[in-house]
């Protein structure tokens, strides 16, 4: 039965996926592995460097200053290079070739991190950095290509999609947690290369669904492209070549500089390389006043950003930390869930979980290999609740890394609350401004480190505190991050000039670049302050930075001109 509109969009028919393209399975099961593999990586890196390198299950032996900036820079690179993946997929390969060549990457990534040794662990990283610059800004473009009508369709088809982006960043830390802290490091980042393997099956099977999406849009002849190939794969090698013999430098010792040095050195660059950017397109860039006035407020978003996300990404490495050393993880025993109580508790989440994975599999508009993997992952839910159930009944030490799962869990439950609320405060037009939503979001990050170093003041390895202030402070950050990030993006596009959209977006890249990096350096201040003190720096700050930003939005507003 065909569904049509005004946008004149393609018909749904009863094979479309929950009432969208096919294509939008593809694309929502390829971002869900990448993620998983992102995350569940994420939660290991910091505690695998942080680890002792003797023990049952070593890791790298660093100190925290160094495994922080090493977390600096890897996260700082991944975004960075969001850009030239970026023009690699519009002007070279296309975007379906991008994402396909970035997953293969990552994946090879992964396993090359699998193998217990320094040089293969950095081998690693480095080609999930360049992979994933490949598959990140690709893969959400390509969701956008298969709703050429735009409209709330495609709306509800990108809500779908960063659903499988939260659900992925659930699982990570949970599945690669459990194996990697609980019995071997590089088994866990070898389940996220599995996890990317999956990605790339479901990449490759729902292919044909995808249509036009993500082929090659420009029309150059094919000398041009050869030309433009032969020079990228130069720059390439030559920039490989540079990387190999700089890390063979610094490993010999032939070049003696400190990785916070190194970390400190890339975040001075790229502050001065961007205010070097924004004062020529703003002062030689030929734009109007107005335009000049919106970009002058992108710039000042850009700070904020920055600010916020130097906070907030120190989930994976000061928070990681926090949870291994300082907190209370341990659960049980019970005797009720040692004995029939773990058989008992699995059925009753049996019924609803077997109640949805029976409808799904009774619609006729689903397609057949969704079907098959709600299946599956009902089936894996429930011996994972079992395996749980038991554990906890016999005593229990919950894995630090799995806390990173709480994050992404609150945004699935409060991005829709938050979503109606922006809804219902513009029908009473009481919405808050961008710049008012970014104040917002500082003062909400802020509030989570204040908690945060309340909670770690009394706490030592003797004295461990319990998981409540860790689950307060994410709930803090994700209120925070709700009301900043959704309108990040969106921003830039609307207060950039025609002619810079694309360098605004990326802008909003180097953003989170810097924040990485930003994150990675404050976290490695552990070595030296308690953390308490280095929580209440980093609230203080950031604190600062919201209140700066809520008195100087009806300033910023008037900038903005009619932008919204």
């Amino acid at each position: 039965m065909a569904n049509e509109n005004n946008g004149g969009s393609a018909s749904i028919t009863a094979n479309d996926f929950f009432g969208h393209p096919r294509g939008l399975s593809t694309l929502f099961f390829t971002e869900l592995w990448e993620r998983f593999s992102y995350y569940g990586m994420r939660a290991l890196l910091v505690l695998f460097m942080t680890t002792e390198a003797v023990g049952d299950n070593p890791g790298l032996g660093l100190g925290v200053g160094e495994a922080a900036a090493i977390y600096g820079i890897y996260t700082f690179f991944v975004y960075v290079l969001s850009l030239p993946g970026g023009w690699v997929a519009d002007q070279l390969w296309g975007q379906r070739k991008a994402v396909f060549v970035g997953g293969c990457i990552i994946a090879a990534g992964h396993f090359s991190m699998a193998v217990p040794t320094t040089t293969f662990f950095f081998i690693g990283l480095a080609l999930i950095v360049v992979g994933t610059g490949l598959l990140k800004p690709n893969v959400s473009s390509m969701v956008g290509d298969l709703y050429p009508e735009g409209g709330a369709r495609r709306d509800a088809g990108f809500s779908i999609f960063y659903m499988g982006i939260n659900f992925g960043a659930i699982l990570g830390p949970l599945l690669c947690g459990l194996l990697g802290e609980g019995y071997n490091w590089h088994y866990g980042f070898s389940l996220a290369g599995f996890g990317m393997l999956l990605g790339l099956v479901s990449y490759k099977i729902g292919g044909k669904y995808l249509g036009e999406a993500g082929d090659l849009k420009i029309n150059d002849s094919p000398e041009v492209l050869k030309k433009r190939s032969r020079i990228f794969y130069g720059i390439v090698s030559f920039l490989a070549a540079a990387v190999v013999i700089f890390g063979f430098l610094m490993s010999s010792g032939a070049i003696d500089i400190a990785l916070e040095a190194l970390a400190q050195n890339l975040g001075l660059a790229a502050v001065v390389i961007t205010i070097l950017f924004f004062a020529y397109i703003i002062f030689f860039g030929g734009h109007t006043t107005d335009e000049k006035k919106k970009l002058g407020v992108i710039f000042w978003l850009f700070i904020l950003a920055a600010l916020f996300w130097s906070g907030f990404e120190q989930a994976g490495s000061s928070l990681n930390l926090f949870a291994q050393d300082l907190t209370d993880r341990s659960v049980g025993p019970n005797s009720f869930l040692g004995g029939m109580g773990a058989w008992i508790m699995t059925l009753v989440f049996a019924i609803p979980i077997g109640w949805y994975a029976f409808k799904t599999y009774k619609r006729e508009d689903v397609w057949s290999v969704a079907k098959f993997a709600v299946i599956l992952s009902s089936v894996g839910i429930l011996a994972f609740l079992y395996w749980v159930f038991s554990q906890v009944g016999n005593g229990w030490e919950i894995p630090a890394s799995t806390l990173q799962l709480i994050n992404p869990t609150f945004i699935v439950i409060f991005a829709p609350i938050f979503g109606l609320l922006w809804t219902w405060l513009a029908s009473k037009n009481a919405n808050p401004s961008i710049p008012v939503k970014f104040g917002l979001g500082l003062l909400g990050l802020a509030a989570g480190f204040f908690v945060l170093s309340w909670g770690s003041a009394n706490a030592s390895s003797t004295e461990l505190v319990s998981p409540a202030w860790l689950i307060v402070t994410y709930f803090l950050h994700t209120v925070g991050e709700l009301c900043l990030s959704p309108v990040g993006l969106s921003s830039m596009t609307k207060l950039a000039p025609k002619s810079r959209v694309s360098q605004m977006m990326g802008i909003w890249f180097v953003a989170a670049a810097l924040g990485n990096l930003m994150a990675g350096l404050m976290a490695g201040q552990l070595e030296s302050l308690a953390p308490s003190g280095l929580f209440q720096s980093v609230a203080l700050v950031v604190g600062g930075g919201g209140i700066i930003a809520l008195l100087a939005s009806p300033g910023v507003r008037k900038l903005m001109g009619d932008v919204e």
